[in-house]
């Protein structure tokens, strides 16, 4: 069988692997990009299409700072808008115990570069008057906003054709050959041959299985994120709103649609089909966010949907190169993963191409259990965390 040769295969067509796609093509390199279902239909368009800092690990705000400024800008990069709406951002407390929580969640985040600046119950209320009186304090931060995740696959696959990345969706990834001069990559049973002289991982949530496919384990958690969308009305928020313990995040399209959400899981598994939403989550999370914006006590639910987040056993991306592997790369499993991503796969890309990194990656090979060893440890840590 005659293979076409790439000089680099992504597989996994998210915001991570197809922002590492499109710089390595205008880095000069000849590169494949391979989906398992459509262009940024699977975690990046699904979510709620926060762009926050008050939700982002605080290792990560300078990478987050970063792409936030790349959503902003899109012309410089992308080409084409997603509708990203710069507004600021709130994180609220309701108890004495969550104004310390929120005040350590700042402290942090201003160690890494985020403004973010305390407020009173009463100033929080002068920015945001919607919310109730019974607000203690809040965290204020200018960056932050949102887009519309749907909208990211359009984008990116306007500029990805523009240059000259071969787009191959419903590409199904079964097997992975080693390299000896190149990597040889088969999908949908065989039907499909890639051949690539170096190969990027960035499958999110699927990253486990397709590493297993060449003996490498690296545990992955599945998050099954729940979101709520309402039918339009009136204006009710004019900044992202959240609280301090970290279980909601709302924040209203021009159109007049509000979209909650806030890490309320719901049931399923990556291998499983389609996701189901809890009751009695979808029921908390309404009643979260009617608490902190009592007007949406007059709005109904439009719609609900699921998004499948990846998570290492501690809680950081990996995004490089494998040890023992050489030119294989990984990308994949970042909190606030839709925010930063941008500038990750920005950031990977540059590495491929020999650049100096201008900020660090994260080792992937920390987290990868030897051959013939038992998965207790990191398995063990994934689970205590949840």
């Amino acid at each position: 069988m005659s293979l076409t040769r790439y000089d680099v295969c992504v597989v996994g067509g998210g915001v991570m692997g197809c922002s590492t796609a499109l710089f390595l093509a205008r880095g000069g390199m000849k590169v494949a990009l391979l989906e398992k279902h459509a262009l940024c239909r699977g975690a990046s368009g699904v979510n709620a299409g926060t762009l926050t800092l008050h939700m982002t690990r605080a290792a990560l705000v300078p990478y987050a700072i970063k792409a936030w400024d790349m959503w902003m800008h899109p012309e410089t990069w992308l080409g084409h808008g997603v509708l990203a709406t710069a507004a600021p951002g709130l994180s609220l407390a309701f108890t004495p115990a969550e104004q310390e929580l929120l005040e350590q969640r700042a402290a942090a985040r201003r160690e890494y570069g985020a403004d973010i600046r305390l407020l009173s119950g009463h100033e929080a209320k002068r920015i945001e008057p919607g919310i109730p009186e019974s607000c203690l304090s809040a965290a204020y931060c200018e960056t932050d906003g949102f887009a519309s995740a749907y909208l990211t696959g359009k984008a990116f696959h306007e500029a990805l054709l523009l240059a000259g990345v071969t787009i191959i969706e419903n590409a199904d990834v079964d097997s992975i050959t080693p390299p000896g001069e190149s990597y040889r990559i088969s999908a949908n049973q065989g039907s499909l041959q890639i051949q690539a002289n170096r190969l990027v991982l960035a499958g999110g949530v699927w990253l486990e299985p397709l590493l297993a496919l060449i003996g490498i384990t690296l545990p992955v958690k599945t998050l099954i994120n729940q979101l709520i969308v309402t039918e339009r009305m009136p204006p009710v928020m004019r900044t992202v709103l959240s609280i301090a313990n970290g279980l909601l995040s709302m924040k209203q399209f021009a159109n007049g649609t509000v979209v909650i959400g806030g890490g309320w899981q719901g049931r399923g598994h990556r291998d499983s089909g389609k996701p189901e939403t809890i009751p009695e989550n979808l029921i908390g999370n309404l009643r979260l966010g009617q608490y902190v914006c009592p007007a949406l006590a007059e709005a109904r639910v439009a719609r609900i949907w699921l998004g499948l987040e990846s998570e290492t056993a501690d809680a950081m991306p990996v995004i490089g190169p494998l040890a023992g592997f050489p030119e294989l790369y990984v990308i994949g499993c970042v909190h606030s993963g839709y925010t930063s991503g941008p500038y990750m796969g920005k950031l990977l890309a540059g590495s491929l191409l020999g650049n100096e990194p201008e900020m660090p990656l994260f080792n992937p090979s920390r987290l990868i259990i030897p051959a013939g060893s038992e998965p207790d440890t990191i398995a063990e840590k994934i689970n205590e965390q949840h």
